[in-house]
């Protein structure tokens, strides 16, 4: 099976691949998980590690981990006790740049806007 039969059949399953992109959107649309992103851009980190830098629970650190790798957006590895988890697609970041890309857009508007206001007094 090829890898655009394999998104077809998948996507028939889901409903479309509309459906599948807002799954991934929806995996990333939490404020930890995002900071669990940005995090492992810099590489490789083991959950240990990631906790340490969030600060929360394992447990947490965990789910959030757990969602982003059902997601596809992750991958895990086991060494001994310790997990380590990695961005499967690093391309994921070119969308969080996007995403501060439309806050700055949004910003600068509002700023003009209020600018504008301030002139016609």
């Amino acid at each position: 099976m090829t890898l655009i039969a394999y998104l077809h059949r998948l996507a028939n399953m889901q409903g479309s691949l509309t459906n599948l992109k807002a799954a991934v959107l929806k995996a990333i649309s939490h404020p930890t998980r995002l900071q669990l992103l940005e995090i492992l851009s810099g590489g490789e980190k083991c959950v240990c590690e990631l906790v340490a830098e969030i600060g929360g629970g394992n447990p947490t650190i965990s789910k959030h981990l757990s969602i982003l790798r059902n997601a596809g957006i992750v991958s895990d590895r086991r060494e001994g006790v310790k997990i380590y988890y990695k961005l499967e697609v690093p391309c994921i970041l070119n969308f969080m740049d996007c995403i501060t890309a439309v806050i700055r857009s949004k910003a600068e508007r509002e700023l003009a806007t209020l600018k504008q206001l301030g002139a016609g007094k």
